[in-house]
């Protein structure tokens, strides 16, 4: 059952810096797309129960997995790129030394072959939790001229650590990226047990100044893939003080609003992610088929064998 809830959350009360101060690994900054964590924290607390399995198959840093540990939760992540998934073992790491009551497990390797990745979990999840990457319109960190007193924009953290791999969904345009995600899903849906939840974030972005609707598209692709759809939640970027709206826009985001008026267009930054709800079937039927897939383990398919790593006080017992 999906539980009710408020359909705007307040977790843009303090920037991601702040959030993150302590919990996770000073490194973790260095990740050009990371979830929010108060958006991650209030998704577990909505959707699960202590005890229960999170994955997030797109794990970066394990912002997913962090939160869930610190709930009593069990976690369980795959990431493509090594680099990522090794500071994902220290953040669980981290966690556990300040507390935590859960495990989490991370596995290196290509989300769209999560069923196989992660086949001794088939059927136990409680909730997927994970974002589609924004690799071409991700601007990580931003100092303009008048920050720095220096002609120009400087831009760090805003790739992925290996540009070179084509097959990283991070660097496909909006066509291959739904194609990945759209098998991304299909692998998810045999990872939950009946009743399990699927929640995705995702925000609308502009390409040359048009509005693409990344949620609506998700909500499409979930559909296809035998999920039901449940419930669509506004998650806050801003915060709220005493009648106002804090911004914590972009440069680029701002740059592109201000851009848009001059040329009589009036478009607003964007300040909330879309939290796109979704339940597996009590009564499921198999998903269907994705066409590009086959028989999970044709060298083909993979970068290299699973790479498993564990939080330094053990696995996760998932039974």
């Amino acid at each position: 059952m999906i539980e009710v809830t408020m359909s705007v959350w307040a977790t843009g009360q303090q920037p991601s810096r702040i959030q993150r101060h302590g919990r996770y690994l000073p490194a973790s900054m260095k990740h050009p797309a990371k979830m929010l964590p108060a958006i991650a924290a209030q998704v577990i607390a909505t959707y699960t129960r202590p005890g229960d399995l999170v994955i997030d198959p797109m794990c970066g840093i394990g912002t997913t997995l962090v939160e869930a540990v610190h709930q009593d939760r069990h976690a369980a992540g795959v990431e493509l790129e090594e680099r990522w998934a090794h500071l994902a073992v220290a953040n669980l790491a981290h966690a556990r030394r300040n507390g935590a009551g859960g495990f989490g497990r991370v596995v290196t390797g290509d989300a769209r072959h999560i069923a196989g990745l992660l086949p001794d979990l088939h059927g136990k999840a409680g909730l997927m939790l994970t974002s589609p990457p924004y690799g071409l319109a991700t601007h990580g960190h931003v100092r303009s001229s008048r920050d720095s007193g220096q002609p120009g924009v400087r831009k760090w953290n805003h790739h992925y650590t290996d540009r070179a791999d084509r097959a990283n969904l991070a660097y496909q345009r909006l066509p291959g990226l739904l194609d990945g995600f759209s098998r991304i899903l299909a692998g998810s849906f045999r990872s939950l047990r009946p009743g399990g939840v699927v929640a995705v974030t995702a925000r609308p972005y502009r390409h040359h100044g048009e509005l693409i609707d990344l949620p609506g598209q998700i909500i499409t692709l979930g559909r296809r893939a035998g999920l039901e759809f449940a419930d669509r939640i506004v998650c806050l970027l801003c915060g709220l003080g005493d009648g106002t709206l804090l911004n914590r826009a972009s440069f680029f985001q701002l740059h592109e609003a201000r851009r848009g008026w001059a040329d009589g267009r009036p478009i607003h930054a964007i300040a909330h992610e879309d939290l796109l709800v979704f339940r597996k079937p009590s009564d499921d039927p198999p998903p269907a088929r994705h066409p590009a897939d086959t028989t999970y383990g044709h060298p083909a398919q993979r970068r290299s064998a699973p790479e498993t790593a564990t939080s330094a006080d053990g696995p996760a017992d998932f039974a």
